[in-house]
Order: C-alpha cells, then sequence, then structure tokens
C-alpha cells in the first residue's frame, strides 16, 4: 500500500518515520486524531476536522503546536506530494515525548503525524451486497466515563469490537451504550430508514458527531427527507426499509443483516446507494483542488 508520511511538517521516507517510545501517545493514548478523504483532487470538509481537532485539543488541555493554516498547509503539502486524486488522511496530535508517568504537563511539544495512504475498507462486492452487522458485547461507555465526541488515540473499544465481529463471522460490529441503545459502528455512524424519515443516534447516545454523518443528513434533508437525530434500539434497525453507515474510510456502505437477521431485502438499499452518489459528487466539488 503506497503511503506518505508527514512528522511536524516535515515529509519524511517511510523508513525515516518515527515516534519516540517515550511519546505519550504510544504510552497512554494521550493524544487525537482526524480522518480526512480525499475525492478528486480535493480534500473534503478540511476547515470542519480541524475546528473538530482544535475543540478535542481544548477539552484534553492540549496546546496545538500549529494555528489552522499551518495545520492546513501540513495536510494540503502532504495530500500534494503524495499525488493522487483519491487518498486517505490521518492526522495524529500526540501529546509528544516525555517521562514514564501519565502526568500530561511533564511532555513539553506535541507531535504532529500526517500520513496520506490509499484506503479500501470494503470490497466492491460488499458494496453492493452490504455488511454483516453483530452486534458487540462491549458497550460504549457514558460520556462522563469517556466522551467518544473527542476523537482520542484510544480506540482499543472499537478495535476489540471489530475483532470480535470478525471472529464470529461478520463484516463489522454495532456497538450500543449502556442502556441498551445504539451508538455508533466501530468506527462509523450508522443511520436507519424508515420511509422518508431518516434517523441517526445523537451524540448523547455515544457516537461520534461525524463530519460525513453532517454531510449526510444535510444531502437527505435537500432531497426531501426528514432526516434528524433520534435514540435508537436494535429493534428500530430490524425494523429499518434500509440502514447504511457513514465514515471517511467507510464512506457510505449499505447494511443487508443485524445478528443473522435480514434489513430490508438484504442487500444495499436504492436510497442508500442515492445517498452514497450525492455524497461522493459533493466530496468531488466542494472545496479547492489540492491535486489536478
Amino acid at each position: 500500500m503506497k503511503k506518505l508520511v508527514s512528522i511536524d511538517g516535515k515529509i519524511v521516507a517511510d523508513a525515516e518515520a518515527k515516534v519516540s517510545v517515550l511519546d505519550h501517545g504510544l504510552l497512554y493514548g494521550d493524544g487525537l486524531f482526524e480522518g480526512l478523504r480525499v475525492r478528486a483532487g480535493r480534500i473534503f470538509r478540511i476547515e470542519r476536522h480541524l475546528a473538530r481537532l482544535r475543540l478535542g485539543a481544548r477539552v484534553l488541555g492540549l496546546d496545538l503546536p500549529f494555528d489552522d493554516q499551518a495545520q492546513n498547509d501540513i495536510i494540503t503539502n502532504a495530500v500534494r506530494a503524495f499525488g493522487q486524486r483519491e487518498a486517505y488522511v490521518r492526522l495524529l496530535v500526540t501529546r509528544g515525548e516525555g517521562p514514564l508517568g501519565v502526568d500530561p504537563t511533564t511532555c513539553k511539544t506535541p507531535t504532529v503525524i500526517c500520513i496520506v495512504a490509499e484506503i479500501a475498507l470494503f470490497s466492491a462486492e460488499q458494496r453492493a451486497e452490504g455488511l454483516a452487522l453483530l452486534t458487540s458485547s462491549y458497550r460504549r461507555p457514558n460520556p462522563d466515563v469517556q466522551d467518544v465526541a473527542v476523537k482520542t488515540l484510544n480506540y482499543l473499544g472499537s478495535a476489540l469490537a471489530k475483532q470480535e465481529a470478525r471472529q464470529r463471522g461478520g463484516d463489522d460490529a454495532l456497538l450500543l451504550n449502556q442502556s441498551g441503545r445504539v451508538a455508533e459502528a466501530s468506527v462509523a455512524n450508522v443511520f436507519a430508514l424508515h420511509g422518508r424519515s431518516l434517523f441517526t443516534p445523537p451524540s448523547l447516545d455515544g457516537c461520534l458527531e461525524g463530519i460525513n454523518r453532517a454531510a449526510i443528513l444535510e444531502i437527505a434533508r435537500d432531497s426531501g427527507f426528514d432526516a434528524v437525530e433520534h435514540s435508537l434500539g436494535r429493534r428500530d434497525l430490524l425494523a429499518a426499509d434500509e440502514v447504511f453507515l457513514t465514515g471517511s474510510g467507510a464512506g457510505v456502505i449499505g447494511v443487508r443483516s443485524l445478528d443473522g437477521r435480514t434489513i430490508g431485502r438484504g442487500r444495499t438499499g436504492e436510497v442508500t446507494l442515492g445517498f452514497a452518489r450525492r455524497h461522493r459528487q459533493l466530496a468531488e466539488s466542494e472545496g479547492p483542488v489540492t491535486v489536478a
């Protein structure tokens, strides 16, 4: 897989891309990240990603070493150097190097890493047929335990949920919160279509307020759907006409079943396919061209 790495604004060869073993991002998951998508040479909604990163840094009390324009330049320069019109960008900001011990104040300078790479989370067949979701035994914690609205480097819960789903023969995991309401998939937001009404869980139910989630809500409303945030249970997904997921890596992808039970017609629905086309058109037309 082709990839490019930038550390603190300097593009380096893969073999030279190194982070200290004493970096608190590695030792304690102390840091933030954003995943962005490049479509037709354009970086989709980079300003919104940087705004979310800035808010997350404020929540963590992490002083970003670059302002928004400099962060924008780091990403844009890396994407240009990568040179492909379709790509995935992972921007990470760690607390930086420090002594052993969780005290964040011992880290003086955050580390900024930008990775640009090819990505294909799901096959063409999976996109056509839809995913098989399995409800995970892992639960999303309450907001007073862990605020999942902040994209920290600690994604162990998502990784274990994904592992569990794959070991049980599924494509991805559905995570519920402590009250049994739908939160999200392992790394994607969940939508359920009932007639002309489109529902997605609110952030208080344990989901990330995804950039692509917001885009789909806009697209759906512009298309005449009643698109709202609303708490959902497993039953609401099983009763839906269509269910789909959204994310920077996943894009828009349908769901054919939940825990072995068919959803809708048992394959990616026509409305989902329409949203996917509209979403891609939006990403390919919005913002300046970075790679010609």
